[in-house]
């Protein structure tokens, strides 16, 4: 077969039927190979990172491997950032990119970039096809090895006399990779060990992690916590792996997390992590995190165990394996007075973040009306980076995995509007919502016409405060009220650009228009954006400053020179 064949039958072997691609030189083979393809649909988006995060959504949304296609040079540069995000994310992605001739690398050849040396820190694993004979296994391996252990991105750069060359070698039925054996059972004795130590624990807490989402263990966690009387936390990349009305479950925790979530972590005697990285806008000063608490630390990636807080007890394997095999061990203590501990702060965070959506036009208020009107329909939402993504972490109603998708690790904006067309893509009989602001909607703001060229049902809805609403909090707190280059009142309609685009628009002034607007743009059969313009000073609460412990929960902003003076030595900024 030709080179460019291999690759379609290797893609059509892992289950590939749909991949995100954008045409270019160096990729035009593969491209004209798929001109009578009929299996594999490919999606054109408007932008190369646009199409590294739609795969990235497409992944979330269905825990496929997500693929995206692009051609050398800018091609593959612009890349770059979806495949660093869903590297912190650990979403299985695999990005195929056309390459120079293989006697021109190195040659400074119109369109040619190191590929494999720009994403070597930002993804799993990348190769470049330098033998014809080696395509067909680097892309089965590259599909084995972003899938399995901690998931991840992988690339695979082929040159276009690569794909253009015959191949007579067999495409391999079995990938056998000697120096990547992930460990998935977990030691009996450690998880022995585990239970002991709950059992005996008088005030623990599981801290539950992205991992658990995928290894689409989030039935053996919710067994785990109901067996032992456990409460839980959930970072950002979990939510929805404990239902938001469990009694249990306090929220997310860490800068922007609840009181009831950090409260418990700074107070627990054993600290279960289970698929967590323990990322520093979690923990906060590492110094005094979970200062009370025995660590167990469950994680299928050994490279993440102990790298930022120390682990009592580190255990290496896959979160579900792990857990089935711990329940049989637990027994339920009533430890009355932790859980009534437990039940106070849950009651008084669910009362602060009420007051923020009580009444007016406000995000929070926006976002609870969203999960009201869309409760019955098992909606997903997909968020862009900054405050209205904290708020929609704080409000929205996360009951299942894989409903919340969010950019965690690189904090990407412009991640929301793409990664809601994967997301759609993947599941097409879903309300998908993309909640966004009005600085990440203008950074893919061209994938309104993938939106409305494939007809996609997205309901876009624009927290449009115009300005760079968390980096403006920032200034406000920290530095002094000095708000430089954060101000976008030079904003466009953005209803009168949807309607260029041909999506139907809709425009929130006060809070009487909430509701209304939502509910039409749910009825509505095709994408729908929502402008919802809220007021510019509005922050997210509550807030940890960075930099310091979980016990320093900011309800209101610092008087400017001392929130600066504070920042500084923090070294924010």
């Amino acid at each position: 077969m030709l080179g460019t064949r291999v690759i379609i039958e290797t893609l059509k072997r892992e289950g590939v039927d749909l991949a995100f691609a954008y045409p270019g030189g160096q990729i035009t083979p593969l491209f004209d190979e798929f001109y009578d393809e009929r299996d594999i649909r490919l999606i054109l988006p408007r932008h190369e990172q646009a199409g590294a995060h739609a795969a990235d959504g497409y992944a979330r949304a269905t825990g496929k491997v997500g693929v995206v296609i692009t051609t050398s040079g800018p091609g593959a540069t612009n890349l770059a950032t979806g495949i660093a995000n869903a590297h912190l994310d650990s979403v299985p992605l695999v990005a195929i990119t056309g390459q120079v001739p293989s006697p021109l690398i190195g040659n400074d050849a119109f369109q040619e970039v190191d590929v494999v040396g720009i994403t070597r820190s930002i993804s799993k694993h990348n190769y470049l096809v330098s033998s014809p004979g080696d395509l067909a296994f680097m892309l089965r391996a590259a599909f084995h090895i972003a899938r399995s252990g901690r998931p991840g991105p992988v690339v695979v750069d082929i040159p276009s006399d690569v794909q253009r060359a015959e191949i007579a070698r067999p495409i391999p039925d079995k990938i056998v990779l000697p120096s990547y054996q992930p460990n998935y059972e977990g030691n009996p004795r450690q998880i022995e060990r585990i239970a002991g130590l709950i059992n005996a624990a008088s005030r623990p807490l599981l801290y539950v992690g992205g991992g658990v989402v995928g290894s689409e263990a989030a039935d053996d966690l919710r067994l785990t916590a109901a067996t032992a009387g456990l409460p839980a936390v959930a970072s950002l990349m979990a939510l929805g792996t404990l239902p938001f009305d469990d009694p249990l479950f306090l929220g997310m925790p860490g800068m922007h997390g609840t009181p009831a979530a950090n409260r418990a972590i700074m107070n627990c005697d054993l600290l279960i992590a289970v698929g967590t990285r323990f990322d520093d806008r979690v923990t906060g000063k590492t110094e005094s995190f979970a200062p009370l608490a025995k660590i167990i630390h469950i994680d299928v990636d050994p490279t993440s165990v102990a790298k930022n807080v120390r682990a009592d007890l580190p255990v290496i394997g896959d979160a579900g394996n792990i857990l089935r095999r711990l329940v049989p061990q637990l027994k339920k203590r009533e430890r009355r007075e932790w859980l009534e501990e437990i039940a106070l702060w849950r009651e008084e965070s669910a009362a602060l973040l009420g007051r923020q959506a009580a009444s007016g036009l406000s995000a929070p208020r926006v976002v609870r009306e969203m999960a009201r009107l869309s409760r019955d329909l098992q909606p997903i939402l997909v968020t862009d980076v900054g405050q209205h993504q904290m708020w929609a972490a704080l409000h929205w109603e996360h009951r299942r995995p894989r409903g919340f998708i969010s950019s965690g690790g690189l904090g990407t904006m412009g991640f929301g509007l793409p990664a809601a067309v994967g997301a759609q893509l993947g599941r097409p009989d879903s309300l998908v919502f993309c909640l966004s602001g009005d600085g990440g909607l203008q950074m893919n703001i061209q994938e309104l016409c993938t939106v409305r060229r494939l007809d996609l049902p997205i309901k876009i809805v624009v927290i449009n405060n115009g300005c760079l609403g968390m980096v403006r909090q920032w200034q406000e707190f920290f530095w002094g009220r000095r708000y430089s280059h954060v101000d976008l009142d030079d904003n466009p309609d953005f209803g009168r650009i949807a309607e260029a685009y041909g999506l139907r628009a809709l425009a929130v002034n006060d809070g009487e228009g909430v509701s209304p607007a939502l509910e039409e743009a749910i009825r509505h059969p095709g994408p729908v954006l929502v402008d919802v313009r809220v007021g510019k000073g509005d922050n997210v609460f509550p807030m940890v400053p960075p930099g310091e412990g979980l016990d320093r929960i900011l309800l209101s902003a610092p008087p400017a020179a001392e929130g600066e003076s504070a920042s500084r030595e923090a070294g924010a900024g």
